[in-house]
Parts: C-alpha cells; sequence; structure tokens
C-alpha cells in the first residue's frame, strides 16, 4: 500500500501523519484531531460535500489541482483550498488556519494562477 507524509502546521506546532494514498484530507484531519473548522462552524457545516467552504486550509507544498467547482473558485482568487476536496496523492505539508472566524481570508498571493481548467 503506498503512503504519503501529511506534514500539519497548526498553532505555531509541526505535526506528521503518514495516510494513505487517495485519502480524503478533511476526513484524514478530523480522524486525526485536528479540525480545519473555524471554532464556530465545527457542528455547522456542509459534511463534506464543497458547498460551505468552511473547512479550507492553505496547501504550503505539492498543492494538487482543483477539480471541484468550488474549490476552483477557491484556487483562482486566493481563498484556503478546500479540506473536503483534496484527494493525498504525494507528500503535502497544510497549514490549518488558526484565525479565521468562517472561512479564511483572501491572500491573492496564493492564487493558483493559470493551472485552472
Amino acid at each position: 500500500m503506498t503512503t504519503h507524509t501529511l506534514t500539519i502546521l497548526t498553532h505555531g506546532e509541526t505535526h506528521t501523519l503518514t495516510v494513505p494514498h487517495g485519502a480524503n484530507l478533511r476526513r484524514t484531519l478530523l480522524e486525526n484531531g485536528f479540525s480545519p473548522y473555524a471554532p464556530l462552524m465545527k457542528r455547522v457545516n456542509c459534511g463534506g460535500r464543497g458547498i460551505c467552504a468552511t473547512c479550507g486550509v492553505w496547501i504550503e507544498t505539492n498543492e494538487p489541482p482543483p477539480d471541484h467547482w468550488h474549490d476552483k473558485l477557491a484556487a483562482a482568487y486566493g481563498y484556503p483550498r478546500l479540506s473536503c476536496q483534496i484527494t493525498v496523492t504525494d507528500d503535502i505539508t497544510i497549514h490549518i488556519l488558526d484565525d479565521k472566524r468562517i472561512w479564511g481570508d483572501r491572500d491573492p498571493s496564493r492564487k493558483f494562477d493559470n493551472r485552472i481548467t
């Protein structure tokens, strides 16, 4: 079975997990005690269907191309990527936003640029 290293940056700490190829990032985070949600949204969210945009994280290394319409918009405009729409297919480093209220702020320098199709 192929596995990948998931590095999680949160609250000034670095955590490392070994995850199977094809794992869903949101589910993996939650199963291992890491929440991609702001405190207000931990109970009120879409459950990983890609419509509420509250599970956003910054992808620091090996950012996969977005394939879900909502995640494409987030990537195009520099918003955090939806962890529910990320499939782990390589070693990846993510940053869980520690200060978001619901969605997380826009950062134009993080646009996925012209790679969106």
